[in-house]
C-alpha cells in the first residue's frame, strides 16, 4: 500500500490551482537551510489530503538537488548512495539528454545549471492574485531566515480560455497520465493498466518485479520521487508562421498542426480522426485515449510515426512501455500571443517537471531515444517536432497515398531555457532533514516555525 500520509501531493494529483511560482533557492549555509525547511514544513502538501484543502500556502512543495542535500548537511558517504545521473546534475547530462545547440546548458536562464541551485519550492494558487500572496509570504519569511537566497523565480499561470487545459500553441493538454497502482484511480479506456508504484516512488516494486536498493539511510529515501525539471520556450509567432508557409488554407494548416501532434488542437487522436477535427472526442477522456497504433494505424497514415504524441507514448509499438512512462507536472509560464500578433519577444512557454524512480530509464531514455533520435521507428532523419532538439536539417515525413509528404528542414518550434534534476523527499525525510543540524541548531528553527511566517 502506498503511505500515502507520508508522500508529498505533487506526483498524486494536482491541486485546483489556476496559477503557481517556482522559487529555485541557495542555502548559504547548512544551518540556514535546515532553519527555512524546519519552518515551511508544515505547509508542505501531503497526498493523504489532496483535494480536501482550499489551495493557497498550504500547497507547498520542495525538492532538492544533490548539491542541496549536501548545502543541507547531508554527509558524503549517504550522498555517495545517489545515482550518478542525479549526483551530476541535468546540465553535465547534456549530450546524452541531446540538449545541444541553442539548448545547451551554458545559454539557460535563471542560474539552473549552477552548483548553488539548491533546492526548489514551487507556491501553488487559485489565481495571481492569491499567488501574489503567496510570494509576499515567502517574502517575509525569507527575511527572518537569512542566508536562503533565491537565484531566481518564475511566475505560471493558465492562459485562457479556461474551460480546457491547453499550452501557447493551443493544443489541448493532460490528456494522458499513468494511473498509480494503489491510488484508487482507474485508468481510462486504452491507458492500459495501473503501473507499480516502484516506477515513481521508491521503496516499493516496480514493473521489474523487484525493489531497487535505496540511497542512504533509507528514512531519506523512502517514499521519494525524482524530478527532471525542464523550462520550454514556446516560440508561438515563428509556428503559426511555419503553418502558414504549409498550409494555403486554414483547414490546411490545422491538419498540419495536428500532423506534428499527433492530435487536433482540440485534443482528438489522429488514429480516431484522421481526416477532420473531432472536438467531442478530444474533450471525452473514455474515448480519447482509446486507440493503439499496432493494429490501428501500423504505418502511420493517420498518426505520423514522426509525431510527437507517438514518440512521447509508442504504446503497443514500443517494448517495455510500463516501465518508461513517467507522471507530468507543471504549467503555462508568460502571457498569451493574440492571434495574428507577430513574435513579441516576450518569454512564454511550459515549465514541466517529469517525474520517476529512475531519471536514466525513463527521463534520459524518452530524450535520448524517442525525443532525439533520429532513427527512430527506422524514420532516418526526424526528431520530436515540439521537444526534440531541430535545427533546421531534420525533416517530418506525413505518410500519405499515393505519395507521402515529406517536411524538409523543420524549425525551432521551442528551445529550453533551463533545467535540473532534483529529489522530492517523503514528509518524513524532510523532518530527517531537519535533525542534521545541532540541537542549538533545532532550537533556532523551531523559533522560526513559531512566528508564523505563512500562515
Amino acid at each position: 500500500m502506498l503511505e500515502l500520509e507520508d508522500l508529498q501531493h505533487f506526483l498524486i494529483s494536482r491541486p485546483p490551482a489556476f496559477a503557481a511560482r517556482y522559487e529555485f533557492l541557495s542555502f548559504r549555509q547548512p544551518e540556514s537551510g535546515r532553519k527555512w525547511l524546519s519552518g515551511i514544513l508544515n505547509k508542505v502538501g501531503v497526498a493523504k489530503h489532496v483535494g480536501s484543502h482550499t489551495p493557497d500556502s498550504r500547497w507547498v512543495t520542495v525538492a532538492f538537488t544533490w548539491n542541496g542535500l549536501r548545502a543541507l548537511g547531508l554527509n558524503e558517504e549517504a550522498l555517495a548512495t545517489f545515482p550518478g545521473e542525479f549526483r551530476q546534475g541535468m546540465a553535465a547530462r547534456a549530450e546524452i539528454l541531446g540538449t545541444t545547440g541553442a539548448n545547451h546548458p551554458e545559454h539557460w536562464m535563471g542560474e539552473l545549471a549552477s552548483s548553488d541551485l539548491h533546492a526548489i519550492v514551487v507556491l501553488f494558487a487559485r489565481n495571481a492574485v492569491e499567488r501574489e500572496r503567496c510570494k509576499a509570504e515567502h517574502r517575509q519569511y525569507l527575511s527572518i531566515c537569512p542566508g536562503v537566497e533565491i537565484l531566481s523565480s518564475l511566475d505560471l499561470e493558465a492562459i485562457p480560455p479556461f474551460d480546457y487545459v491547453h499550452e501557447h500553441f493551443g493544443y489541448r493538454d493532460r490528456l494522458s497520465q499513468p494511473a498509480i497502482e494503489g491510488t484508487g484511480d482507474e485508468p481510462g479506456p486504452g491507458s492500459g493498466p495501473p503501473i507499480k508504484p516502484g516506477e515513481f516512488f521508491l521503496g516499493y516494486p516496480d514493473e521489474s518485479g523487484s525493489q531497487p536498493a535505496l540511497p542512504q539511510p533509507e528514512v531519506l529515501s523512502r517514499n521519494g520521487s525524482y524530478l527532471a525539471y525542464l523550462r520550454l520556450e514556446e516560440h508561438v509567432g515563428a509556428f503559426r508562421a511555419f503553418l502558414r508557409e504549409q498550409g494555403n488554407t486554414p483547414e490546411g494548416q490545422e491538419l498540419i498542426a495536428a500532423k506534428l501532434m499527433g492530435r487536433w488542437r482540440s485534443g482528438a487522436p489522429l488514429t480516431l480522426a484522421p481526416q477532420r477535427d473531432d472536438p467531442a472526442l478530444g474533450a471525452d477522456m473514455q474515448r480519447t485515449n482509446n486507440f493503439n497504433y499496432g493494429t490501428m494505424d501500423p504505418y502511420g497514415y493517420g498518426c505520423p510515426l514522426g509525431s510527437h504524441i507517438r514518440r512521447m507514448n509508442p504504446r503497443d509499438t514500443a517494448s517495455n512501455m510500463q516501465q518508461h512512462r513517467m507522471i507530468r507536472r507543471g504549467g503555462t509560464y508568460g502571457p498569451a500571443l493574440p492571434e495574428g500578433a507577430p513574435e513579441d519577444g516576450i518569454g512564454r512557454g511550459i515549465a514541466a517537471f517529469v517525474g520517476c524512480a529512475s531519471l536514466v530509464r525513463q527521463f534520459e531514455f524518452a530524450m535520448n531515444v524517442w525525443t532525439n533520435d533520429p532513427t527512430f521507428h527506422q524514420l532516418g532523419n526526424e526528431r520530436d517536432p515540439f521537444v526534440g532538439t531541430q535545427d533546421g536539417t531534420f525533416d517530418l515525413t506525413i505518410p500519405k497515398r499515393p505519395i507521402r509528404q515529406k517536411i524538409k528542414g523543420l524549425p525551432a518550434f521551442t528551445t529550453v531555457r533551463g533545467g535540473a534534476y532534483f529529489f522530492l523527499p517523503g514528509i518524513s525525510a524532510l523532518r530527517y532533514l531537519t535533525t542534521l543540524s545541532s540541537s542549538s541548531q533545532q532550537s533556532e528553527s523551531r523559533n522560526c516555525d513559531a512566528k508564523g511566517c505563512l500562515r
